[in-house]
């Protein structure tokens, strides 16, 4: 099934200087000294669309006049497009700016087509934008009804339909002709469509029947797609001097979610991201605070890395205030999306364990939450060594430092942090009951260059069919009178 969503921003003009997260300011944005776009509180006051500079000023003198800029527009324009990648790799740029997004592969993933539209609105909604989302059968046809805001059509029939009650300047190439259309009574796409072709032509030019041939699938359509680019780096300016960190939040979740659209459009996964607040420039320029976040399983969700970033700036103290954010994902690595298991395991999978330790360190300190893992030496107590979870640990590494016979050699399940003297009754060492040795001796001899250690383990076993782990030490010099036993350790 061929179905496109066309997503128009018909305040983009305006929200590249006052995007709808920001504080609501009178702001009034300007092309050839005509008001072309402004915001609610400059509408309240009485501004309205095409009043002149002077007749602006007059109404909201404490308005904010913005020139119109469309390198911005252009900017603006892309970071949504890059967020939206992430729904389909097959995205399209198209006039007045508007994003065409060909998703019939995409909708069983996402949960069909209401879903979908909800999915891509909330995520223009995140990055700060108003847009209007349309659905059709064909990629002309959905950008004439999200232009006029005409509703969804999932099949040709209602596209037709729906087509034939929009007005003919909704078609750029008739926008020169209206006069001459309205003086013959044509006002809709539907008249328009019912007028002779070839007269039509000679008047209007190839353009226009073009243009009403793809919305209807008479035509095939051609697009340009979008192409991520090889490397990330996002960066955005904000509208004031920010002192408080956790107010970046909002222009942090906008670069994050062109970040996640950027990895879905490359197959890719993301191990490490570094965000860079921005300070003052000129004399008092200071260089960037770096929020560096390491990952211990790559992902390219963005909600779990909005959390470790909200997490992050929650402790941040900021030496000077903030002008500007940028975004770069210095490690990667492909993509591998997670099996569907038959049987899923209890408590949840690997990842969502791994997501909760990197919460964890993002919130106590990755100093604060730590992992075992095994060293390379005969000694228990320099065995294990305590690792940050943000320190990636690999079997293979570890089994390669690893002495070769240590694997095979018992060790309880609980190591006491200082071994205990035991009493010796009957010969024998005693720990609530006499203990009887049950396997043979494994001499350690290890530590020379810090703290040498000459011990003899042995398994026993106590009368409660306990199982200890015991050693006696070895004299370096003449034989003593009476052997020392220690209790180093339970057997599970």
């Amino acid at each position: 099934m061929r179905l496109w969503i066309a997503l128009h921003l018909p305040r983009l003009p305006l929200e590249v200087f006052c995007p709808r997260w920001s504080a609501d300011s009178c702001t009034v944005v300007l092309e050839q000294e005509r008001v072309i776009a402004l915001s609610d509180a400059a509408y309240a006051a009485g501004v309205r669309g095409g009043l002149r500079r002077g007749g602006a000023i007059l109404l909201a003198p404490q308005s904010q006049f913005q020139q119109r800029s469309p390198p911005l527009e252009a900017e603006a324009l892309q970071a949504v497009a890059m967020a939206l990648l992430r729904f389909t790799p097959q995205l399209a740029e198209a006039e007045e700016a508007t994003l065409l997004l060909d998703v019939g592969a995409s909708l069983r993933l996402f949960g069909g087509i209401r879903a979908l539209c909800r999915k891509v609105a909330d995520s223009v909604r995140a990055l700060g934008f108003t847009g209007m989302l349309s659905c059709a059968p064909t990629a002309r046809g959905a950008w004439l009804l999200a232009r006029c805001g005409a509703g969804r059509a999932l099949t040709m029939a209602s596209l037709t339909r729906r087509l034939e009650l929009l007005p003919v300047g909704v078609l750029p190439p008739a926008r020169a002709y209206l006069d001459w259309m309205e003086g013959i009574g044509c006002m809709t796409l539907g008249q328009l469509r019912r007028l002779p072709r070839a007269g039509l032509q000679r008047r209007c030019g190839r353009a226009l029947l073009d243009m009403l041939d793809d919305a209807h699938g008479a035509r095939p359509e051609m697009h340009a797609w979008l192409a991520a680019p090889a490397s990330f780096r996002a960066r955005m300016e904000l509208f004031d001097r920010v002192e408080n960190a956790e107010a970046l939040l909002f222009g942090a979740h906008r670069l994050l979610l062109q970040l996640t659209g950027w990895l879905s459009a490359r197959q890719l996964a993301v191990e490490r991201i570094a965000l860079s607040l921005e300070h003052e420039r000129g004399r008092t320029a200071g260089p960037p605070t770096v929020i560096d976040i390491v990952l211990a399983e790559p992902t390219w969700q963005d909600g779990h890395l909005l959390r470790l970033l909200k997490e992050r700036l929650a402790k941040q103290v900021l030496d000077a205030p903030v002008i500007g954010l940028s975004l770069e994902a210095p490690q990667l690595q492909p993509m591998a999306p997670p099996s569907a298991s038959l049987f899923p395991e209890p408590g949840g999978s690997k990842e969502d364990w791994q997501r909760l330790l990197e919460l964890l360190a993002a919130r106590l300190g990755a100093d604060n939450v730590l992992q075992a893992a095994p060293s390379a030496d005969y000694r228990p107590e320099q065995a294990n060594v305590w690792r940050s979870v943000q320190q990636k640990i690999r079997s293979a590494d570890l089994r390669a430092q690893l002495p070769p016979d240590v694997s095979s050699l018992p060790r309880p399940t609980w190591l006491l942090l200082q071994p205990i003297p035991l009493l010796i009754r009957d010969h024998r060492p005693y720990y609530g009951s006499p203990l009887r040795i049950r396997s043979g001796g494994e001499r350690i001899e290890a530590g020379w260059w810090d703290t040498a250690q000459t011990r003899d383990y042995f398994m026993a076993e106590g009368e409660d069919h306990a199982h200890y782990w015991l050693f006696k030490e070895r004299g370096g010099g003449a034989a003593e009178p009476e052997t020392r036993w220690y209790l180093h350790g339970f057997f599970g």
